[in-house]
């Protein structure tokens, strides 16, 4: 069972949106506290919620989202969903193109086997390592390349060399999902001992148990991800234990080719 702020940052849905859908009848909570009113989801309802904002991430209503979800089971019928908002979203501005691009991936998976990509989840140590670290709140997750600009521009005239490997690692400290003003840190395995800068922080990561994914691909596959990663966890006994973080080990740094991003997804995790 799930409070609804972990709900919502494992969902990447508001709590504010959270109590939205529960009004409409969209995304019930499983259970309300009747004397505290606290909400609590299972974890099987990340499925449905990893539905709800893929389809919202289309251009889809909400209106339009619980007549889909219906028939979201039903490939013939969601393809001829997601062609007709093709078609009128090729017709609009160009602001509307990385809808376009989540659109015609998830036709690809359609069209494959009528069913939604799965992904392996991994139970690992990520090793103690000697980190720089950047921590900054930034206007939108989208935006955390401002990070790792300032970081590197605040440690260029030091020479400080990475280190093998070097962990590009992008720590998120807020409790929940937020839609702006997100607060995330930035770490870089480094080699060598050094002092603080005026923005930069040196220190030791201590090791740490996670279960994982890594995949290829676009972000747009961190909802999928984390869905399974939640039902793991559930299944398998754990509970979780610490921030979550992302691994970047082909990121836009290296390449323009969201087909080309490699991500590793983390959640500290320990047994129950």
């Amino acid at each position: 069972m799930l409070r609804i702020g972990d709900f919502s940052k494992l969902s990447r849905i508001t709590i504010k949106m959270l109590r939205h859908y529960d009004e409409i009848g969209l995304l019930k909570p499983d259970t309300v506290d009747d004397f505290t009113g606290y909400r609590y989801y299972q974890e099987s309802q990340l499925l449905q919620a990893e539905r709800i904002v893929l389809l919202k991430n289309m251009g889809f209503g909400l209106t339009a989202i619980a007549e889909i979800l219906v028939n979201y089971t039903d490939a013939r019928e969601m393809e001829r969903f997601l062609m007709l908002q093709k078609q009128e979203m090729l017709a609009q501005s160009a602001e509307i193109q990385e809808k376009i691009r989540i659109l015609d991936s998830t036709i690809n998976w359609l069209r494959k086997d009528g069913t939604m990509m799965e992904y392996e989840v991994c139970l690992k140590i990520v090793p103690e390592r000697y980190v720089a670290s950047f921590r900054q709140i930034i206007p939108e997750y989208a935006a955390e390349g401002i990070l790792w600009q300032n970081m590197r521009q605040e440690l260029a005239p030091l020479q400080i060399q990475d280190a093998n490997p070097s962990y590009p690692i992008v720590v998120y400290h807020d409790g929940e999902y937020k839609e702006r003003d997100v607060d995330v840190e930035a770490q870089l395995a480094v080699q060598g001992k050094h002092e603080d800068t005026g923005r930069v922080t040196f220190k030791k990561v201590e090791a740490v148990q996670v279960a994982s994914v890594t995949y290829k691909g676009g972000y747009e596959q961190i909802s999928r991800v984390n869905e399974n990663i939640a039902r793991w966890i559930a299944d398998n006994g754990y509970e979780y234990a610490g921030n979550s973080f992302n691994i970047y080990y082909v990121s836009p740094a290296q390449t323009k080719d969201s087909k080309e991003f490699v991500t590793e997804v983390c959640y500290p995790v320990k047994k129950k």
